[in-house]
C-alpha cells in the first residue's frame, strides 16, 4: 500500500505521495500541490527540498557516509584512480580494463587546447583571479566547438564533449596559474597520467624537467577523488539548473565554477590557510587562538573544523589526514604555518571542548595543508576544487539531460509593494 502525507489547507485535504529512495530516504512529493491547491512551499535555500532524484551520490551526514554509485568513498580513495572514479560517476559503473584504457587514451588525445585560446588568456591581466580565467575559458569552449550548443546532440557527440572537457580542464587550470605569475605556459605531456600531467603543467620550467614525487601524485589523486561529487550542493545544483535550460555542457560547468568561486562554497580550504597566516602573524601561539575559539564572546572561529553536512565526522577527512602526514614526511618541509596546523589538529582531536561538539578537522583543513605543502598558492585552491568536482558536474548534467528533466523554475512569495499608480517626477 502506498504511503501518503495529508496536507490540510483552507479546510480541504490533499494527499501527497511519499517517495522512498534506495537508501531509505523519504520525501513528500509535492509536485501537484500548486495545481491542486494554489499553494506553493517556502524553503529558503532549498535546505529541505529535493529538487531531483539521482543515482549518482549518496550522502548521510548523520552517519558520516559518502558513496559514489554505491561504492564507499573509503574504498575508492584507497584502491581507485581519479580517472576510474570519473568514469564511474559519469557512466554509472566501474570500467573494465579495456573501457578504462579507452577512456584514458581518449582524454590524452584531447589535452591540447586551440592556440587561439592563448589569445584570450593573454587578454587577462596577471592580477586576474585564476577562477575567473577558468570560468571564462571553459565557457569559451562553446565558441571552439559550436556543435556542443545543440541540445539534441547524439550520445557520441555528448561523449566527445565530455572527453574534451575532462582533457582540457587541467590544461586550462594550469594555464590560469601560469598567467597569474607571468610565466610561459607548459603544454601537456601525454605520456604522464592525469594527475602527473597536471603537476607538470603547473610547476615545470621550460628549461627543466619537473621531478614528480609519487607521494604527492598519490595525494593529489586522493584529493580529486574525495572532491569528485557531493550530492546537490550549490555548484552542482547550479550546473543542473543551467543545464535544464538545454544549455551546453561547457556553459553549464562554467556556471558551476562561478558558484564554486563563492567563499561560502569553495573557499573553505583557502580560509584555513588565511587563518593559519593570521595566527603566525600574531606570534604563532596556537593555544591562544584555541582559547579564543572556545570563548563564545570572541568573534574568532577556527576554520576547517566541523562541517555543515556531516554531523558526526567527515569520512573524507580520515582518508586525507593519512595522505597529509605522508606528504609532509616525504617533502620534509619546515614551514611554521604547517606546524601551527598540526598543533590545532592535535587540540581538536583531543580537547574535550572540540570532541564533545564534534568540531573535528574536515577535508578542507587537510586539503589546504597539502596544497600549501606542494606549492599551490591559496588563490588556486578553488581551482583545484573545481578540477576534482568536474566529473561530478558532468555526471549530474548528463543524468539531468538523459532523464529529460524540465527546466528549473523555482517559485517565490512576493513581499513587495502592492499595486500603485505611477506619479510623474515633477509631482513626487
Amino acid at each position: 500500500m502506498s504511503e501518503f502525507a495529508e496536507i490540510i489547507l483552507d479546510g480541504k485535504s490533499y494527499q501527497m505521495p511519499v517517495v522512498e529512495g534506495t537508501e531509505n530516504e523519504k520525501a513528500i512529493d509535492i509536485s501537484s500541490l500548486r495545481a491542486q491547491s494554489g499553494y506553493v512551499t517556502l524553503d529558503s535555500g532549498y535546505k529541505n527540498t529535493g529538487a531531483t532524484t539521482s543515482e549518482i551520490t549518496f550522502l548521510d551526514g548523520e552517519q558520516g557516509i559518502l558513496h559514489y554509485r554505491g561504492y564507499p568513498i573509503e574504498q575508492l580513495a584507497e584502491k581507485s584512480s581519479f580517472i576510474e572514479v570519473a568514469y564511474l560517476l559519469i557512466y554509472g559503473s566501474l570500467p573494465t580494463q579495456q573501457e578504462l584504457d579507452d577512456f584514458s587514451n581518449k582524454i590524452r588525445l584531447h589535452t591540447l587546447v586551440n592556440e587561439d585560446m592563448r589569445k584570450i588568456l593573454d587578454g587577462f591581466p596577471s592580477a586576474a583571479h585564476p577562477m575567473g580565467i577558468l570560468s571564462a575559458l571553459i565557457s569559451s569552449l562553446t565558441a571552439f566547438y559550436p556543435e556542443s550548443l545543440n541540445p539534441n546532440q547524439s550520445k557520441d557527440e555528448v561523449d566527445l564533449s565530455i572527453i574534451r572537457l575532462m582533457a582540457k580542464m587541467p590544461t586550462i587550470a594550469a594555464w590560469s596559474y601560469k598567467n597569474s605569475i607571468g610565466h610561459p605556459v607548459n603544454y601537456p605531456k601525454n605520456k604522464l597520467d592525469y594527475c602527473s600531467n597536471f603537476l607538470h603543467m603547473m610547476f615545470a620550467y621550460p628549461t627543466e624537467e619537473y621531478e614528480l614525487n609519487p607521494v604527492v601524485v598519490d595525494a593529489l589523486n586522493k584529493l580529486l577523488i574525495l572532491h569528485a561529487d557531493h550530492e546537490q550542493n550549490c555548484s552542482t545544483s547550479t550546473v543542473r539548473l543551467v543545464g535544464s535550460a538545454n544549455a551546453s555542457l561547457y556553459s553549464s560547468v562554467s556556471a558551476g565554477i562561478g558558484a564554486l568561486w563563492g567563499p561560502l562554497h569553495g573557499g573553505a580550504n583557502q580560509a584555513v590557510i588565511e587563518m593559519l597566516e593570521q595566527i603566525k602573524a600574531d606570534g604563532g601561539d596556537s593555544k591562544k587562538f584555541i582559547a579564543k575559539a572556545k570563548d563564545k564572546d570572541d568573534p574568532f572561529r577556527l576554520m576547517g573544523f566541523g562541517h555543515r553536512v556531516y554531523k558526526n565526522f567527515d569520512p573524507r577527512a580520515r582518508i586525507i589526514k593519512k595522505a597529509t602526514d605522508e606528504v609532509l614526511t616525504a617533502l620534509g618541509i619546515n614551514d611554521p604555518i604547517l606546524d601551527i596546523a598540526k598543533e590545532l589538529e592535535e587540540a581538536a582531536l583531543n580537547d574535550s571542548y572540540f570532541v564533545e561538539r564534534k568540531l573535528y578537522p574536515n577535508v578542507d583543513f587537510y586539503s589546504g595543508i597539502i596544497y600549501r605543502a606542494i606549492g599551490i598558492p591559496t588563490d588556486m585552491f578553488t581551482v583545484m576544487f573545481a578540477l576534482g568536482r568536474l566529473p561530478g558536474w558532468i555526471a549530474q548534467w548528463k543524468e539531468m539531460r538523459e532523464n529529460k528533466e524540465p527546466i528549473g523554475r523555482p517559485r517565490q512569495i512576493y513581499t513587495g509593494e502592492t499595486k500603485r499608480d505611477y506619479v510623474p517626477v515633477e509631482k513626487r
